[in-house]
C-alpha cells in the first residue's frame, strides 16, 4: 500500500489531537464509577462513551455506527499505555480510585495482590516513566482505515486525504512484573511489521479471553459524563489479565517509532447507560 508523507495543517493537526486528549489534556473534573446516580445530569447528543464495564452488556444509547472492520484489515497507526486500566471486567475490578489527573486511577488486575517477592522487584534501568512492577496496564494498539504509517501520537492515524477514519482499538491489561518469563512487550511491538499491505503488529495476546468488541469512544482524562468525547471508535477488550515483563515494557520505552515513554492517564468509568451503547 502507498504511503502518505503529507500530513495535515498544524492547526487541524491540533484540533484532532485535542479532541483524543490522551496526551495533552487534563481535567480536573472526575467522577466516581457511582457518580452518576447522584443526579449529575450526562451530555445529551452525544455517541456511546467509553471506558466501561464490559461484564456489563447493557446500554441504552442512540447512536448507532457501523463497528470498524478487524485489525488486519487495517494500518497500526500507534500503541500506548494506560496506568491502571480503563476499562473494567471480572479480571481487572480492583478500584484505584480517580487518581491525580488520571494519573494512578483505574482498575487493577486481581493477580497483582498476589505476586512473588522477585517480581515486585525494581529493575536496574526503567525507561517507561509511571510505570513500576506491580502496577496495572491497558493497552491500546489504535488501527486506522487511513493509508497511514504508524507514528507519533494520535494524528497519525490520518492524513489529509483521510480526515474521518474508521478507527479501532485493541486492548489488552497487563499486570507489570519483574519476570522474564511473563509476556515479552516486544512480541506486541511493531517493528516495520507489515501483512497483506497494511501495517501491523508484530502479534496480539490470544490466550486472553475471547475480545469484547462494542461502540464507543476515545478515552483521555479531559473526558466525563458531563464532558464526552464526540469520536466513534470500535473496542475490542480482551477480558483477562496477563503478566508483562517491565524489563522489556521498558527497552520500548526506551525507543520506538511511536516515541511513547510514559504511562497516560485513566478517563473515569462511564456508568450510565444512556452513553452505553449495548454489547451483542
Amino acid at each position: 500500500m502507498r504511503n502518505i508523507s503529507k500530513r495535515l495543517p498544524a492547526t487541524s493537526i491540533f484540533l484532532f489531537t485535542s479532541l483524543f486528549a490522551h496526551y495533552t489534556i487534563a481535567s480536573d473534573d472526575h467522577i466516581s464509577e457511582h457518580e452518576h446516580a447522584s443526579g449529575t445530569e450526562a451530555c445529551e447528543g452525544f455517541g456511546p462513551q467509553t471506558p466501561r464495564d464490559i461484564d456489563n452488556k447493557a446500554g441504552e444509547n442512540k447512536r448507532i455506527f457501523a463497528l470498524a472492520p478487524d485489525y488486519p484489515q487495517l494500518n497500526l497507526c500507534n500503541i500506548h499505555f494506560h496506568t491502571h486500566a480503563e476499562h473494567k471486567a471480572k479480571d481487572f475490578s480492583i478500584y484505584a480510585g480517580t487518581g491525580e489527573h488520571g494519573h494512578g486511577g483505574g482498575y487493577q488486575c486481581n493477580m497483582s495482590t498476589a505476586l512473588s517477592r522477585s517480581e515486585l522487584i525494581m529493575p536496574k534501568s526503567n525507561y517507561c516513566k509511571g510505570v513500576k512492577p506491580g502496577d496495572t496496564i491497558e493497552v491500546h494498539w489504535v488501527y486506522s482505515s487511513c493509508d497511514i504509517k504508524p507514528g507519533k501520537g494520535l494524528s497519525s492515524c490520518l492524513s489529509e486525504e483521510c480526515k474521518n477514519p474508521d478507527l479501532r482499538v485493541e486492548t489488552q491489561v497487563f499486570t507489570v512484573v519483574n519476570n522474564s518469563n511473563a509476556f515479552n512487550f516486544n512480541h506486541f511491538n511493531h517493528g516495520g511489521h507489515k501483512v497483506n499491505g497494511y501495517y501491523q503488529a508484530k502479534s496480539l495476546p490470544t490466550n486472553t479471553g475471547t475480545p469484547v468488541v462494542f461502540a464507543g469512544s476515545t478515552t483521555g482524562v479531559k473526558y466525563t459524563e458531563q464532558t464526552c468525547s464526540p469520536l466513534q471508535v470500535t473496542w475490542s477488550v480482551r477480558p483477562q489479565c496477563a503478566k508483562i515483563d517491565i524489563n522489556s515494557l521498558s527497552q520500548w520505552c526506551k525507543g520506538n517509532v511511536f516515541k511513547e515513554d510514559h504511562a497516560h492517564g485513566v478517563r473515569s468509568l462511564v456508568t450510565n447507560p444512556q452513553l452505553l451503547s449495548e454489547i451483542h
